[in-house]
């Protein structure tokens, strides 16, 4: 289970896709020149591999244990996250004004890109603190800011987000979490909460020195449904006036979850106020909770899409290494009949050909999004626009990806991969959740074809199929995609009723994915013929081809299911279907 950075691919996919030296540029992300990038990239790539890598087996094996109330990790997890926040890493983007580099969001991603290769579950804990640090910035008051960015930002302390609850699930709206005012008193102006939240991802652990916990929860007398929901803040530990921890908060972990992966990871059921003593304060206004919580998810659901690039690939590099070492049978029709590397064989190389490809193009997808991102927060109202338009893509399709690779890597271990000793079942079991959190891939196609098929009046959307086929120059497969996807939007817009646009949004999320990781491939294989990274011409050149002229077609052969209707699937009454 080694593992080794995917330092140039990644540069090449920061360089082409994000357009780093464009957003150098600008003021804001100045210091963003090529050393730079190009020191960061390789720095977190060494550290991730150094010190995150190692400890991913026996997270997995071992996991997290609640003790006492006390969430214990395997030995070696509270060092590597120390000297994860020593060295910066967790400041990359953050705010300057507290503590942070102000970077572009691309190099953030690469962070988390490189750790979260390294390991999964560990790389969730600055995940969820990146969500923290950009609801905060966007919706907190100076003094909020003031009083937990700096820690955030540095890493000394971590942030998560508190949405289910048993009865809710999906359903946000349905919370029964309660904010009650304090009037007077030591903690006047602030809230009494009480209420359970489950699936709390790093919810308790002793790596940071606070935990600060965002928890969505509803006042007296508020609407009904998501009108009423409000964010607050709730500390593990209160925060005293010259900024350290003091007392510890009214709240606990009432357990863990027994997972199928990510066991490293403690995945918490989070009780607040069990004494009616739990403090909280108000983020941004009352009643407008979920908008501020939203900004922390819309930034989560780009880096869990990343998420797919990153098992991805580690289940990639492990399956070659595999196939290269795994001797077995001649190669058929060879006059040689000694047995060969079971690469040679043409269906494993079409596995691994396949793994690679996928991998690269949610990678060039992922460092696109972030593009959009970052320049959107330079004032561009289109990037922002098609940056919204994607992030369903990177999440939904990603994390797809991110289960077919990781699938693809047991199978070119054979039965080896069945069995827990080689590792690659854990990629695929690490891989799993990813689908499911931070909305399901279900919710991301619906986001896609209710509120993205209309932004800006469709133009966000329409837009990005015209540049896509506007650039597929002589790929025929490529334009005949993006074509696809056209008539599919206008086929949704136009006629189909809204039962009809979300039975066919998977397949039309698919299809608009793959388009667009094409188009970004198809700018690298440009790139690298224009003499960029040279040591990748021959590989890229073979991966690009790979997914021009077979995943593309794919995508194409999805128009049908993308525009069946909603009849069909309500052919059977429900006790048909299920009896």
């Amino acid at each position: 289970m080694t593992y080794t950075p995917a330092t140039q691919d990644q540069l090449l996919a920061i360089r082409v896709n994000a357009g780093i030296e464009e957003l150098a540029r600008s003021e804001k992300f100045a210091a963003a020149e090529p050393d730079m990038v190009e020191a960061i990239v390789g720095g977190i790539g060494e550290f991730a591999a150094g010190e995150w890598a190692p400890l991913n087996r026996v997270g997995d094996l071992e996991g997290a244990k609640l003790e006492n109330g006390v969430v214990r990790l395997p030995d070696g997890f509270a060092e590597a996250y120390a000297h994860y926040v020593e060295q910066g890493w967790n400041a990359i983007s953050g705010p300057v004004e507290f503590g942070g580099q102000g970077l572009p969001f691309t190099l953030s991603c690469n962070v988390l890109e490189n750790l979260g290769t390294a390991n999964m579950a560990f790389n969730l804990l600055p995940m969820l603190s990146v969500g923290a640090i950009e609801s905060l910035e966007h919706h907190g008051s100076k003094e909020l800011q003031e009083k937990y960015l700096p820690k955030l930002v540095s890493g000394e302390w971590s942030g998560t987000m508190n949405l289910t609850e048993p009865q809710a699930g999906s359903d946000v709206g349905a919370l029964r979490t309660t904010a009650e005012p304090i009037a007077e008193g030591e903690h006047a102006g602030k809230y009494r909460i009480k209420g359970q939240k489950i699936y709390i991802t790093w919810g308790e652990h002793e790596l940071s020195k606070n935990i600060i916990h965002l928890v969505l929860a509803r006042l007296p007398d508020a609407p009904e449904g998501s009108r009423g929901i409000s964010l607050f803040i709730v500390p593990k530990y209160h925060v005293k006036e010259d900024g350290s921890p003091g007392p510890r908060n009214d709240l606990r972990c009432v357990s863990i979850e027994h997972k199928l992966g990510i066991n490293a990871s403690p995945t918490c059921v989070m009780s607040y106020g069990d004494n009616d003593d739990c403090i909280g304060e108000l983020v941004g206004s009352e009643n407008r909770g979920l908008m501020a919580m939203f900004t922390m998810m819309n930034n989560a659901r780009i880096n869990v899409g990343n998420q797919g690039v990153q098992i991805g690939e580690r289940a990639t590099q492990q399956a070659q290494l595999h196939a290269r070492d795994r001797i077995q049978s001649a190669r058929a029709g060879s006059p040689d009949k000694a047995p060969v590397a079971i690469l040679e064989h043409p269906d494993v190389r079409r596995m691994l050909l396949r793994m690679r490809a996928l991998t690269e193009g949610a990678r060039a997808l992922l460092y696109y999004t972030a593009g959009q991102v970052d320049r959107g927060t330079l004032g561009d109202a289109a990037a922002r626009a098609r940056g919204e338009v994607l992030t369903p893509l990177i999440k939904a399709w990603g994390t797809d990806i991110g289960i077919e690779v990781a699938s693809l890597g047991v199978q070119v271990h054979g039965g080896m991969g069945f069995v827990e000793e080689t590792g690659a079942a854990q990629h695929w079991r690490d891989s799993r959740i990813a689908p499911i959190y931070e909305g399901t891939n279900g919710i991301q196609a619906a986001d896609l074809v209710t509120r993205k098929l209309g932004l800006d009046g469709g133009e966000a959307l329409s837009a990005l199929i015209a540049d896509i086929a506007r650039d597929a120059g002589e790929e025929p497969t490529l334009a005949a995609l993006a074509a696809d996807c056209e008539a599919v939007a206008n086929w949704m817009r136009e006629e189909a009723s809204l039962d009809d646009r979300l039975a066919g949004s998977v397949p039309f999320c698919t299809m608009f994915a793959v388009a667009v990781a094409g188009w970004q491939l198809l700018r690298q294989l440009r790139a690298i013929e224009a003499g960029d990274a040279p040591g990748l011409a021959a590989s890229k050149s073979a991966s690009v081809r790979f997914f021009l002229d077979r995943i593309v077609p794919e995508a194409s052969g999805l128009k049908a299911a993308a525009t069946a209707g909603a009849d069909p699937l309500y052919a059977l009454s429900a006790d048909q279907l299920v009896g």
